[in-house]
């Protein structure tokens, strides 16, 4: 039953995460949904709250972070952002 709940609450969890990455814009759509589908769930716990955080964003700051144009000052939000960029890549 424990094992049931624990799959349950990351299902729930990852589609919270999926809404959030419905932005205003395409690029970000697109770069956050290709993380989510290819790397998302290879992060650590540590890292997959530093992602939340990241979501937490405005979108013209966010487009700067996964441009690489501008890096994050938290050391594991500057982490996620270059796994989102790696990962929208071919």
């Amino acid at each position: 039953m424990l094992v049931t709940n624990v799959n349950q609450n990351h299902a729930a969890q990852r589609s919270r995460l999926l809404w959030q990455c419905r932005r205003g814009m395409l690029e970000l759509d697109a770069m956050l949904q290709a993380f989510m589908d290819k790397a998302y769930d290879d992060l650590s716990e540590q890292q997959q709250k530093a992602f939340e955080i990241l979501l937490q964003t405005p979108d013209q700051l966010l487009l700067e972070y996964l441009m690489g144009r501008t890096i994050p000052i938290d050391k594991d939000v500057a982490y996620v952002a270059r796994c989102i960029r790696e990962s929208a890549g071919p």
